[in-house]
């Protein structure tokens, strides 16, 4: 490996120079004179030597010639360098005509300063760049135990990849080839190494011919489609798959292993984020209080984030939980300091606790995200869940127009479509509530708007977590159906949804979102196997569970009893959904929340049964009450 220690010191360069400096002039000279000695000797040959060592001393100490590490020779050196010989051009050419050594002149003719400077020059570039090869040369040659990679991206974060880590000794990788999707440039090299297209056939030449074992993905824009592909090949290949960090996060610092991440599968699920069109959203926001419900949670948060890019005068975060809710400050108050943002800890079922919120802050907006999400928790206690998801809606709902906000934007879920599990059904309820209020309080000036989408990536709780560390314990991996599939989006992308869809809404809609193709847990589970190196089924083995209570195969999106309209945005729709009279769901919800109160377990389920006709219990003790119904 090669030390740094053998870095050439300056004061060593720059005695080289002024010898090379030395040589070409006399080399000047013999050429101009067909190589005459005799010719040669009349000249006044100490004199210019004298001239040449202390222009190119002085020089050399201006343009800092010697300061660069040689073999790190670079385009800005050789511009130094160019500078420096035509600098001495010049003042050969004015010591000649000024005749200050010599009244006769003709020191330094036109023709040998002419050809001087080409001589001098290459000379002083020749010994740097013949030391830049050879380090180059050794590096390449000399330590085979190295990781060989190939970077994908020709462009400047790819050169910039390469070069750094070229040049950092302590680094175990060998860039030994480019990647690039554009198959013009195959064939092509660059740098002095080979430019290989972004297709399978491409990476079997690389494992064979170039021996890579890492493929670094040194592109920030690459599409998530490509990125899929190029992993699947690269996993069927046994080739790691990094990801390096933005250029302009480490290129001050320098380069180190912390720069390259491995793939992740959330980088694989990923799709273009929404954005947001509406130039409306900044003049609703701007200067106004807004108050966020489940503020700690991953939805609430991220809302609490992007919210803080529309100058609202504050952000009420309410959350019960403690330690989540002050994290979520600090990281708003380093990255915003300049918006305020209150921390209010508290239960949207306390309703107390939550008209001394809206009496002190009054917020003119409320996105309301504070939910019990998990599944088979739910389906162990829906009393608990029909108290969180439907009693503190109700209560937001009703302090809401009390304190006459302007808009309440609720985040419900696609498990609230033909729901199966209590989760579900109580997301539905509270979303009957919210729109049949809306219609009751024609007039007024509170506006409910609801959104649904599905799972997002790196939510607490989601299956995506649990898999790494299963991952990390050696596995198994535990699926609960071979078959069983669901949405996913990202964190942000949910979110700009909800943003957008409270300026969209004009009261009463439920906004759905595209989510694209849906995703078979199992395949997502082989795919991390493979990405961690290992075999699915041989190294790691995937074991399937059965439905959890209230567990789906499939997720919908919409009702079948549901169509949609379009909006001006194309991944953004707008479900028609039954209407409900208020005060018969009213009466009915009291009834549901006293069941919940007294935490009887039947009679609640039953009751939400009747709310919400289309909700059939699938693997859960409830499904008895679908069978006692049928008899009926």
């Amino acid at each position: 490996m090669i030390k740094r220690s053998w870095i050439t010191p300056s004061w060593l360069i720059l005695i080289l120079d002024i010898a090379c400096a030395s040589i070409a002039i006399y080399l000047a000279l013999l050429l101009r004179l067909n190589f005459d000695l005799e010719a040669f000797r009349r000249y006044p040959l100490v004199t210019i030597l004298s001239v040449v060592v202390g222009v190119t001393l002085l020089l050399s100490l201006l343009f800092r010639t010697y300061t660069g590490i040689v073999r790190y020779t670079s385009v800005a050196d050789i511009g130094r360098i160019s500078c420096l010989g035509l600098s001495c051009a010049v003042v050969y050419y004015y010591v000649d005509n000024s005749r200050v050594l010599n009244k006769t002149g003709d020191i330094f003719p036109l023709s040998v300063i002419f050809i001087n400077f080409f001589t001098s020059t290459f000379i002083w570039l020749s010994y740097r760049l013949v030391v830049k090869w050879f380090f180059r040369f050794y590096w390449r040659y000399s330590n085979e135990n190295k990781i060989r990679a190939a970077v994908y991206n020709t462009g400047h974060s790819g050169q910039m990849v390469r070069k750094m880590i070229g040049e950092d000794d302590n680094v175990s990788i060998k860039v030994v080839a480019f990647l690039d999707d554009k198959d013009a440039h195959a064939g092509m090299r660059l740098e002095g190494l080979p430019i290989y297209a972004a297709n399978s056939l491409s990476l079997q030449k690389l494992v064979k011919q170039e021996r890579i074992r890492l493929l670094i993905i040194a592109d920030e824009q690459i599409e998530t489609s490509l990125l899929n592909e190029l992993v699947e090949q690269c996993v069927s290949l046994n080739i790691r798959v990094q990801k390096v960090l933005p250029v302009d996060k480490w290129i001050s610092s320098g380069w180190d292993n912390a720069q390259l991440k491995d793939i992740n599968i959330e980088d694989l699920l990923e799709r273009s984020v929404i954005r947001i069109q509406n130039q409306q959203l900044s003049q609703e926001l701007a200067g106004r209080s807004i108050l966020v419900t489940g503020a700690a949670g991953s939805i609430g948060s991220e809302l609490v984030r992007q919210l803080t890019k529309y100058a609202p005068a504050a952000i009420v975060l309410c959350d019960k939980a403690e330690s989540p809710l002050h994290e979520l400050e600090l990281e708003i108050s380093e990255l915003m300091p300049d918006v305020p943002v209150v921390p209010f800890i508290g239960n949207v079922c306390d309703e107390s606790r939550m008209r001394q919120l809206f009496e002190v802050y009054a917020p003119a907006i409320v996105y309301h995200a504070a939910a019990y999400k998990h599944v088979p928790m739910m389906e162990k206690n829906p009393s608990i869940a029909v108290l969180n998801n439907v009693l503190g809606t109700k209560i937001l709902a009703e302090l809401s127009v009390e304190f006459e906000v302007e808009k309440f934007v609720m985040v419900s879920t696609d498990k609230a479509v033909n729901p199966t599990n209590v989760m579900g059904a109580s997301k539905r309820i509270a979303e009957i509530f919210t729109q049949s209020y809306n219609r009751y309080l024609a007039g007024k000036p509170t506006r409910f708007i609801t959104t649904r989408f599905g799972n997002v990536l790196g939510s607490n709780g989601s299956v995506i977590p649990r898999f790494r560390r299963q991952l990390e314990q050696g596995g198994p991996l535990t699926v609960t159906h071979p078959d069983i599939t669901r949405y996913f989006m990202t964190i942000p992308e949910a979110c700009q949804l909800v943003l957008e869809a409270g300026v969209m809404g004009q009261g009463g809609e439920i906004f759905v979102f595209d989510m694209g193709m849906p995703v078979k847990i199992a395949d997502l589970a082989r795919k991390m196997i493979r990405m961690s190196g290992r075999e699915p089924g041989k190294d790691i083995q995937i074991v399937y569970t059965g439905l959890r209570p209230g567990e789906k195969l499939y997720e919908e999106l919409l009702n079948t009893a549901e169509n949609t309209m379009p909006t001006y945005h194309e991944k953004i729709l707008i479900a028609r959904v039954r209407e409900y009279d208020f005060v018969e769901v009213e009466e009915s919800i009291k009834q549901l929340i006293n069941a919940a109160h007294k935490h009887y377990i039947t009679p609640t389920v039953a009751l939400m049964k009747k709310l919400v006709p289309e909700f059939i219990s699938k693997n859960s003790a409830f499904e008895q009450l679908d069978r006692d119904k049928i008899k009926m």
